[in-house]
């Protein structure tokens, strides 16, 4: 048991600032919160003065588990304050060790859900493969379906039969599908702003013509069930995930350009109130977005967290922007630069109209994401698109929670829940600057002092 002395408890509910709160810990838990009652030279007290206590962070779109050793990546997450996370994209031996699931290990964040293998034409290419692919995941022990490169068709038989196993789909809006139907059918989450038009294709008034011109998928089905489908297809994405904007295609751009022209307000509301009563979640994942669309942009590779990136992916984004610099012309890059512009415009009418969101990075593997850090970076552009920064705190601290449905025990800073806490040295509810100023974070009960964050780092330097 030890003591957070004198600090200010931050409710992200409602930005509510409470002073001179101490918090006693105990045993993985906030055993008790109450007002300071004075100095204690105790040595296991906890100064914290000056500073702010919000929940632990929630990445609510990463991919930490995809390597063959996540430990670095996994400490630079904690060490800038992410506490919990969903890995969104799993295997079928990723399952199997997780079917017992590991017991709480204090030192990284805490893995709160994920899929099987996602579901692409490799692996579900026709309703009937797909139907056997969910039913075989949640037997499993998948907590969630992930939908990538799948046609409606199939995206509407794994709704079905997910909602009849009683499991939630999530993932990449897939092409071509109405992403109304989509919503009222029960998908859970929307990631990456569709990913591709997406979205914006729902906000269109050329809506039907665009589902018509964007759907297909660069993977196409092989005509029989293949051995190591799955291994097949992590190979594939792993590919394509470093950027998949290089594949855009003349044809899509000109599609891209006639959703910018043809953006219709009043359906964009339309839809953020279709998604506010559907309960239909989307995690934007800004800075994966950005990465994507201004690939060879300079302050990308002058960003000082790429120290934190290993040799081998400064390697392949490096090489990665040099594609996309010499595919696309400066007409070209002006559409991609649009289409973010118009992507911020949207998350904050999805904001503005009560459409839940949650803040995300698709960290690791992506180019000029890194880990941890691209949380920060999620926040400052959640910020650009217009969100307050209380807004901002609550995607990812409170609103994870209630997707997730673990209000009971975490969320909020309060006794009885578990001790999953960020310390920052700035008021976050005034600026969300503030939210990168991250001293301590307390995960699981135990207490990382700047040091140690600090040591988390450095780990993963120069790898």
């Amino acid at each position: 048991m030890y003591r957070i002395a004198n600090v200010t408890v931050v409710d992200p509910r409602d930005g509510s600032v409470t002073a001179h709160q101490d918090l006693r810990i105990d045993g993985g838990r906030i055993a008790w919160i109450g007002a300071t009652t004075g100095p204690d030279r105790d040595p296991t007290t906890v100064d914290g003065r000056d500073r702010f206590v919000v929940p632990g962070f929630v990445d609510m779109h990463a991919h930490p588990l995809n390597l063959d050793d996540p430990a670095p990546e996994l400490g630079l997450m904690l060490a800038f304050g992410i506490t919990g996370y969903r890995q969104m994209s799993g295997t079928p031996a990723l399952l199997r060790r997780l079917r017992d699931r590991q017991p709480v290990d204090d030192a990284t964040p805490r893995l709160l859900a994920t899929p099987g293998s996602v579901l692409t034409p490799i692996n579900a290419g026709k309703p009937a493969a797909a139907v056997a692919e969910v039913r075989r995941q949640v037997r499993d022990g998948a907590d969630f379906i992930k939908a990538a490169l799948i046609t409606p068709d199939v995206y509407f038989a794994v709704q079905a039969e997910a909602d009849r196993l009683g499991v939630p789909v999530a993932g990449h809006l897939p092409a071509g599908v109405d992403v109304r139907a989509a919503s009222d059918a029960g998908f859970r989450s929307i990631e990456h702003v569709g990913p591709g038009l997406g979205v914006l294709a729902g906000c269109s008034c050329h809506e039907e013509h665009l589902r018509t011109t964007t759907s297909g998928s660069p993977i196409k089905a092989p005509p029989f069930r293949i051995p190591f489908a799955d291994r097949l297809a992590e190979r594939v994405l792993r590919k394509i995930v470093v950027n998949p904007a290089q594949l855009t295609g003349p044809a899509t751009l000109r599609s891209t350009r006639d959703a910018i022209d043809s953006f219709d307000e009043g359906k964009a509301r339309d839809l953020a109130r279709r998604f506010a009563e559907n309960d239909t979640w989307n995690c934007p994942t800004l800075i994966r977005v950005k990465a994507q669309q201004f690939c060879d942009e300079p302050a990308f590779a002058a960003d000082p967290d790429l120290r934190y990136a290993t040799a081998g992916e400064r390697k392949a984004w490096n090489s990665a922007a040099a594609a996309f610099h010499r595919k696309f012309d400066d007409a070209q890059h002006a559409v991609f630069a649009e289409q973010f512009a118009l992507q911020l415009r949207v998350v904050k009418i999805l904001d503005e109209e009560g459409a839940p969101l949650l803040a995300g990075t698709d960290a690791v593997g992506a180019a000029w994401v890194v880990a941890g850090a691209s949380l920060h970076d999620e926040f400052d552009l959640l910020a650009e698109a217009g969100l307050d920064p209380v807004r901002v705190l609550r995607t990812a601290t409170t609103d994870p929670t209630r997707f997730l449905h673990r209000e009971r025990d975490a969320g909020t800073v309060e006794a009885g829940k578990e001790a999953d806490l960020v310390l920052l040295d700035g008021d976050p509810t005034t600026a969300v600057a503030n939210l990168r100023t991250v001293s301590a974070v307390v995960r699981g009960g135990r207490y990382h002092d700047t040091a140690a964050l600090t040591a988390l780092k450095e780990r993963a330097t120069g790898r």
